[in-house]
């Protein structure tokens, strides 16, 4: 590409770089070895979620060097930064919980804050972690300068007696063992060995679903989203990636050209297809709400209610992402869809073409059936359902990929906290048909909005996981299998009808009509409302307690800002 498509006087980097009042600027550059053409050239932003949490974000920094290679060939500056992650599976099953869902703004606020104050002009962001896939998104269209984005990779599956495993199994495990199904040895065998490499969680749990998001919202470079993290290929669509977002400058194209409407519906249709994370109806009004569009749960679940599920992967299905890859990857999903008229054609990617020209050579695979044809579907309805009703006026929602039966009727039993609840659980004290309700675990309420996964997969370890739902005003972990509904909102915190659910109440699930209801009169229920009075969290101080006062409802992405519609001044118009 020719350096002169370049004019620095429209760039945000000229704050920095340009005319005689920016030599002490300048100065800090030449002291980290840039020369004088460097300084000149466009600055992109290489941000990663780079750390030692965990095996998601491990391979970061390697790719982030394929990246910057990849800029400095078309003429661009790059300049390197990390930001944090929370793991959720570290966090899982303990207080650390409530620092994940708080961490996706803070990545979001931070690179922010970077890009702002050293006024880079695009920006190529990595990431693996759960919260980090939508926090580097958001950021990117926040700021609105050009930008890509593109995902560390899957780990590989682990192998235990013969069998591939995920860290699903080993939480399942830990249930397992507690009912005495499993040994002490075997579960040391399988914690040992079910996450063999680098990596995010092999099934389509939140990052491998957010990732196929990136590809469908056409973020990310066709087929990025596919090679396990261990994979050279990786590199490759590193450098393909630093390049890509220095045509986005020449060209003029932003994120909010690309994140449109349209596009978040087709990223949401990849997510039901693929019986992909509940989370992912989080996050997509969150990324929404930078751009100023209105999405919300009930757009989401629309979407999901009309979508065909096609792709048979964990935890509700046989197979992990990189089974996924190896017959074709996101892709083969997206071509489906779009030939069965599922998404719009006209979207722009970043490849500067629209997503139907992106898939224009790409040839549906006949001799595997990780993915089926939309003709031929596993349900002829998505893998994720929103549900509503006097339990959940602000909507709630449930992954029924897998799922048998999709409709549930039992009798309420209260805990109002996840650590009450698993105690129980571990201890066997609850019964067939109880619908476990965990409250004041919310966005507000929690602080934090935890997952459950730890008492999910209990029960599922201890033969039960078909034989009681399970309901939060919470999360659940993209891994979650079983009829466990989340994101029930007004959550505990305001005064929800969660909130005011007692031992014994009745409670209808019906997944099939998108249905949650409590089935307790309407003037008993104002009663117990007159009686409720709003609960004090221990978290009066630091950033839990800062998240909690601005955070917004679960419904509209659980966001602490006004977003685009607020918006008075853009940061890449600076």
């Amino acid at each position: 590409m020719d350096a002169k498509t370049f004019d620095k006087s429209k760039l945000p980097s000229r704050h920095v770089t340009e005319g005689a009042n920016r030599a002490p600027h300048r100065s800090y550059y030449y002291a980290m070895g840039l020369t004088e053409e460097q300084i000149h050239q466009p600055f992109v932003g290489v941000a990663t979620c780079w750390n030692e949490a965990a095996p998601c974000n491990i391979a970061l920094q390697r790719q982030a060097q394929s990246v910057k290679q990849g800029v400095l060939e078309e003429h661009g500056t790059p300049r390197e930064f990390c930001t944090i992650t929370v793991t959720d599976g570290i966090a899982m099953g303990h207080q650390g919980m409530k620092s994940s869902l708080v961490s996706r703004e803070v990545i979001a606020d931070s690179i922010e804050l970077t890009m702002r104050g050293h006024c880079y002009d695009a920006l190529v962001g990595l990431a693996g972690c759960d919260k980090s896939l939508p926090g580097m998104m958001m950021a990117m269209v926040r700021l609105n300068v050009p930008s890509v984005f593109m995902y560390g990779g899957t780990i590989l599956p682990g192998k235990f007696k013969g069998k591939e495993v995920t860290v699903v199994d080993v939480f399942e495990g830990v249930g397992k063992h507690s009912s005495g199904q499993m040994s002490d040895e075997d579960l040391h065998e399988l914690e040992c060995v079910a996450c063999p490499s680098a990596g995010s969680c092999g099934g389509q749990f939140t990052a491998n679903t957010m990732a196929c998001v990136s590809e469908a919202m056409g973020i990310a470079l066709p087929g990025s989203a596919g090679a396990p993290a261990p994979y050279e290929t990786r590199d490759q669509y590193g450098d393909a990636s630093g390049r890509a977002v220095m045509r986005l400058i020449a060209d003029g194209i932003r994120p909010r050209d690309i994140v449109t409407r349209e596009a978040l519906e087709n990223a949401a249709v990849v997510v039901a297809a693929t019986g992909g994370s509940t989370n992912a109806a989080l996050h997509l009004p969150a990324i929404a709400h930078e751009a100023g569009i209105a999405f919300d749960l009930f757009d989401v679940a629309e979407i999901f209610k009309k979508t065909p599920y096609i792709a048979d992967l964990k935890p509700g299905g046989k197979y992990v992402a990189k089974d996924l890859f190896e017959v074709g990857g996101v892709q083969i999903v997206l071509k489906t869809l779009l030939e069965g008229g599922y998404l719009h054609p006209n979207c722009l990617t970043v490849t500067g073409k629209t997503i139907a020209q992106d898939l224009e050579d790409v040839r549906f695979p006949d001799n595997q059936d990780v993915v089926y044809p939309v003709t031929n579907p596993i349900r002829p309805t998505g893998g994720v359902v929103g549900l509503k009703g006097t339990l959940a006026p602000d909507g709630a929602i449930v992954k029924v990929a897998g799922m048998q039966n999709l409709v549930f009727r039992g009798k309420a039993r209260c805990f109002d906290s996840e650590e009450e609840a698993f105690a129980a659980v571990d201890a066997r004290q609850y019964e067939e048909g109880d619908v476990i309700i965990i409250r004041y675990e919310g966005p507000k309420g929690g602080p934090g909005m935890r997952e459950m996964l730890s008492t999910t997969a209990a029960i599922y370890g201890q033969g039960m996981g078909d034989k009681v739902a399970l309901i939060t005003d919470g999360r659940f972990s993209g891994a979650t299998r079983g009829f466990c509904i989340g994101h029930v909102g007004p959550e505990a915190a305001v005064g929800g009808p969660i909130a005011l659910v007692k031992d014994g109440d009745p409670i209808l699930i019906d997944a099939e009509n998108g249905v949650i209801n409590l089935e307790v009169d309407a003037a008993e229920l104002e009663r117990r409302k007159a009686e409720w009075t709003p609960r004090e969290t221990d978290y009066q101080s630091g950033a839990l307690w800062k998240y909690a006062q601005t955070v917004g409802a679960a419904r509209e992405g659980a966001v602490t800002h006004p977003g685009a519609e607020a918006e008075v001044s853009c940061y890449a118009d600076i």
